[in-house]
């Protein structure tokens, strides 16, 4: 019972801050709004029980909306869309089984920073239709349609409906202020997204009370089931289209959302762990497999998928949780709150929504973060801009691929660097030339000294100094044997080896060769 009442304010403060996120990605999203609910239940009362996290909250998260609104535009259906779900449950069961937690380290930052921002850019573009009070026609519509769509913008500027941009300015003004104005900084147990959420239903409800033109009509607001009969809740539930399990679109999809899911998961847990104030160590592969069990029940259900979420779990850790039962309180009030108000929350206008979405994509996306990353360098930069763009040109999963493709490319470029290389005139202009490895030479770096080696002139004096280095690969091995054995005889080349073990993994340099050697042990 201490616990509880240790853990019910924060568990409040996450529901507050959770409620217009599960509306709004859910929307953000093409799902039905009653779909991000449902995650955000999922996540709060299953994986909140089963996972060993205390601070990490659980629910639909703005990392998956780019997937999931082009998989249900692609496969054609919601219900179809939820199959790919369980699969995408199934996936993560058995990665954490097989103890795939780790899997998160082997992931550039910059390449996650990178698909980060282009999620914030895409869900900008998204709901700056809404924001303005979209009219039906261009619904699905975007700039990016085939192409670049240039009707987006004449439609667009068609629709602008002026009660919606009030809301939707009022909302930004409230997000903006919230935080910065240290009065309204008191007001704790209130989050920023739902005093917005409260002003936009406000000012709707004052446009239509007074006949305004500014009014936003019904199909401009959220659109929750009101269930009034054992029938109507049995009503409100999607379930899954299970022939999708025959369709290789639907696994496509399924193993992309399981992976991506995966990832963000796992980096919100690292977070997590250090926002706990007792430093606890969460189970990777523990939340693999809850996560697993979470999403495979919210797909059954018609919920969205969900992973771990910074934002939650961040308000959870400053609204001074103890414990993992704040995250069950929290799933229990939204529960609560999608049973009983129905019709309050369908009073929300989406324009409050939208501008609740445009300031989390611009957090992901800010120039702040852009500039860091310039100031990094190219090494660092090259691979994050390019994970941008090709996020929101392509998709996501392409976007990452590309991304950690360029990051490969550096590292492999940056290692075979590493070991040592100078410059034909260099070399041309010394007679005694020194060569200090690195503390790693592998296979990698053979073509740098391989060049250097063959760029040496007669008659020159070659020290090569090894005494830094730990571990030199067989064939560079072999290749510096040669060079002093062979070559180094015919062109009358000195070289000395100073600091070379007698043996790398059971490979000794040869001690019988002419060349003079000077062998010190590696510390």
């Amino acid at each position: 019972m201490g616990l509880f009442k240790e853990n019910f304010p924060s568990g409040l403060v996450v529901f507050l801050v959770a409620l217009p996120l599960c509306l709004g990605i859910a929307l953000a999203s093409g799902a039905p709004p009653l779909a991000g609910i449902i995650s955000g239940i999922i996540g709060g009362l299953v994986v909140g029980f089963i996972s060993n996290s205390h601070i990490s909250v659980s629910g639909p998260a703005a990392g998956l909306t780019a997937i999931i609104i082009a998989a249900i535009t692609d496969l054609g259906s919601f219900e179809l869309f939820l199959a790919a779900g369980i699969i995408a449950g199934v996936i993560q069961l058995i990665l954490g089984f097989i103890r795939a937690g780790s899997i998160s380290n082997y992931f550039p930052n910059n390449v996650i920073e990178g698909m980060l921002a282009g999620i914030g850019i895409i869900i900008i573009i998204k709901q700056i239709p809404l924001a303005l009070g979209y009219n039906s026609n261009i619904a699905s519509e975007s700039i990016f349609d085939n192409g670049i769509n240039p009707a987006f913008f004449t439609n667009l500027l068609s629709a602008i409906h002026p009660g919606a941009i009030v809301v939707t300015l009022v909302s930004i003004t409230i997000l903006l202020m919230w935080d910065k104005v240290k009065a309204l900084k008191k007001l704790k147990l209130l989050p920023g997204a739902l005093v917005a959420v409260i002003a936009g239903i406000v000012l709707n409800q004052i446009f239509l009370a007074s006949g305004s033109s500014l009014a936003i009509s019904k199909e401009h607001l959220v659109n929750l089931p009101v269930p009034k009969t054992a029938d109507d809740f049995k009503a409100m539930i999607t379930f899954p289209a299970f022939e999708g399990f025959l369709n290789y679109k639907v696994w496509i999809v399924g193993a992309t959302i399981a992976i991506v899911a995966s990832i963000e998961t796992l980096l919100c847990i690292e977070a997590s762990d250090r926002l706990d104030s007792k430093r606890r160590i969460t189970d990777t592969n523990l939340e693999l497999r809850a996560q697993g069990i979470g999403n495979i029940l919210s797909s059954f259900i018609g919920g969205l998928p969900m992973t771990s979420v910074v934002v939650r779990s961040s308000a959870n850790a400053n609204a001074g949780a103890t414990n993992k039962i704040s995250t069950m309180i929290h799933g229990v009030l939204l529960l609560v709150c999608a049973l009983s108000i129905p019709f309050l929350l369908n009073m929300i206008p989406l324009a409050t929504l939208a501008a609740v979405l445009i300031l989390i994509g611009y957090k992901l996306a800010s120039p702040k973060n852009i500039m860091h990353f310039w100031h990094k360098g190219k090494y660092q930069f090259i691979p994050f801009i390019a994970t941008i763009i090709a996020i929101v040109a392509t998709d996501l999963l392409k976007g990452v691929a590309i991304g950690l493709a360029i990051s490969i490319i550096y590292v492999l470029q940056g290692n075979m660097k590493r070991a040592y290389y100078l410059s034909r005139e260099k070399l041309n202009a010394a007679d005694e030339i020194n060569i200090k490895l690195a503390e790693e030479v592998s296979f990698l770096n053979k073509a740098a000294i391989k060049k250097t080696l063959k760029n040496i002139k007669a008659n020159s004096i070659v020290t090569i100094d090894a005494r830094g280095t730990s571990y030199i690969a067989t064939d560079v091995l072999e290749m510096i044997q040669d060079f002093a054995n062979v070559r180094a005889g015919e062109e009358d080349i000195e070289v000395r080896l100073i600091g070379f073990k007698t043996s790398y993994k059971d490979y000794a340099i040869d001690e019988d060769s002419h060349v003079i050697i000077e062998h010190r042990r590696a510390i």
